[in-house]
């Protein structure tokens, strides 16, 4: 079976995509964790320790999403 072979304008905008979308799969989750996190450390008294821990919740997920979007990409 012969491979479709991909314009370079395609491959382009391809990888402009997927900057793009690795761009917000790590600010979104960073900024949403971390103002719930200190939110939550304002409600509570608990300062820094739930903004820390948000912090590194959207580490967490943020390395799980874009783990998935490169797979899936390089698939």
């Amino acid at each position: 079976m012969e491979k479709e072979k991909t314009s370079k304008p395609e491959k382009s905008w391809s990888a402009v995509s997927l900057a793009w979308q690795l761009g917000y799969t790590i600010a979104i989750p960073l900024v949403v964790f971390a103002l719930a996190g200190r939110y939550l450390d304002k409600k509570l008294g608990t300062t820094p320790f739930l903004l820390l821990f948000g912090i590194l919740l959207s580490i967490g997920v943020t390395s799980w999403m874009v783990y998935q979007k490169t797979k899936k990409f390089l698939n």
